[in-house]
């Protein structure tokens, strides 16, 4: 049986291409636990710490949607050249207020301009749609990114406290700001595998977030979003009260860990449901998978549910991004595919927020509920949405 993986890397610069996108988004993960880690040591407030990696990640919710949009007008390499040099400025600019006890507002006007890092998932995801559009190989490239995504979360989170930890406290933000202007130059040199710009695609000048189906995904996936996160708050709050805090890494690790091997096994399959079905099966399996998790009562019962629960979350990213490949126009396929990511990183930080609550309020146990109620709501959107999920878009003119 052929190999449907080594299959789109013989596609010429896709290992390139791929890699150098895989070290440019480490600092996605790296950046706010990096700030907390960084902050909290030097200055001993871990209100303004969180303040200030608050500031970078939704300022970054709200600007990467915006510089994808002239992505898709002006081209990668027109874009991610000033952003990423705007935002490693900033980035330095940040590490040496928080090293001279600089007045804390001038963390957060570094925090601003460091938040302009351009969403390099939706630059990638670009390249293999133009490379495999209306093929089978794009779903295979979408799994191999969405397991790259899982990584990112798994390795970068643990590689920037333990660098602070280990080194200085600043080395975990220094390392990110490294990666990011590393990977991102290799990336945007790579100009062969650059998607053309379609400034007049399907006669839109409009954002993509207009787009019904751009907004049923991107809402379905806050809801996504939500349920990552409050796994992730709910374990480490059920391991304390079962007097394990050390085994939360753990359980975490295998929720990432189902996910990602789910993902795999996805992509090399050729599925001929049509995808806004897929998305419905997904989506189910999410919520079913969710409920094991009231039932926990000791680490190896919240393990086992943690890691069951771990494996849709994968395939729902891989047929969302899928729907939007076939569902949005060429010119704003950037634009489209960050509101989406966007989505998914609003939801986190909404799911920590509110299970973090419900588990102040409530026990440990019932930060699970937050779970299975998103898992619901993103059913109840797509079995809406169905209809327009299902629509084709005209195909546009190259």
């Amino acid at each position: 049986m052929t190999n449907p993986y080594a299959a789109i890397f013989r596609a010429r610069g896709t290992k390139g291409f791929a890699a150098a996108a895989f070290i440019a988004r480490l600092p996605v993960a790296m950046v706010p636990i990096g700030i907390v880690t960084m902050l909290s040591e030097l200055r001993g407030e871990y209100w303004l710490a969180g303040a200030v990696a608050a500031t970078v990640t939704l300022t970054n919710a709200a600007v990467a949607p915006q510089i994808s949009r002239l992505v898709d007008r002006l081209g990668q390499f027109r874009l991610i050249v000033p952003t990423t040099t705007i935002s490693v400025v900033a980035f330095v600019v940040l590490m040496i207020a928080a090293h001279h006890n600089w007045p804390a507002w001038t963390l957060f006007a570094a925090a601003l301009p460091a938040a302009v890092m351009p969403s390099m998932s939706a630059m990638v995801r670009a390249r293999w749609t133009e490379l495999f559009r209306d093929r089978p190989e794009l779903n295979t490239a979408f799994a191999f990114e969405s397991a790259a995504d899982e990584l990112v979360y798994i390795a970068g989170a643990s590689l920037s406290v333990g660098l602070s930890v280990a080194l200085f406290p600043e080395a975990g933000t220094l390392v990110s700001t490294l990666l990011l202007a590393a990977g991102t130059t290799a990336f945007v040199l790579q100009r062969r595998t650059e998607p053309p710009v379609r400034s007049a695609d399907a006669g839109r000048n409009g954002s993509a977030i207009f787009l019904p189906p751009v907004q049923i995904i991107t809402l379905i996936l806050v809801f996504v979003g939500a349920i990552f996160a409050t796994a992730e708050v709910s374990t480490v709050a059920l391991t304390r009260d079962l007097g394990q805090p050390g085994a939360a890494s753990l359980v975490i690790g295998l929720y990432a860990a189902g996910s990602f091997v789910v993902g795999v096994v996805i992509g090399a399959l050729k599925l001929t449901l049509p995808l806004h079905r897929q998305l419905l099966v997904v989506l189910v399996a999410l919520l079913v998978t969710t409920l094991p998790l009231l039932l926990a009562n000791s680490v190896p019962t919240l393990a086992a549910a943690i890691l069951l629960s771990g494996v849709a979350v994968s395939p729902t990213f891989i047929t969302a991004f899928g729907l939007v490949e076939r569902r949005v126009p060429r010119g704003v396929l950037t634009e489209g595919v960050t509101w989406v990511t966007t989505g998914i990183g609003i939801g986190m930080a909404l799911g920590a927020f509110l299970s973090g609550w419900v588990v102040d309020a409530f026990g440990a146990r019932s930060g699970f509920l937050v779970s299975a109620g998103a898992a619901t709501a993103a059913l109840s959107i797509a079995l809406i949405g169905q209809r327009i999920l299902a629509r084709d878009v005209a195909p546009a003119k190259a």
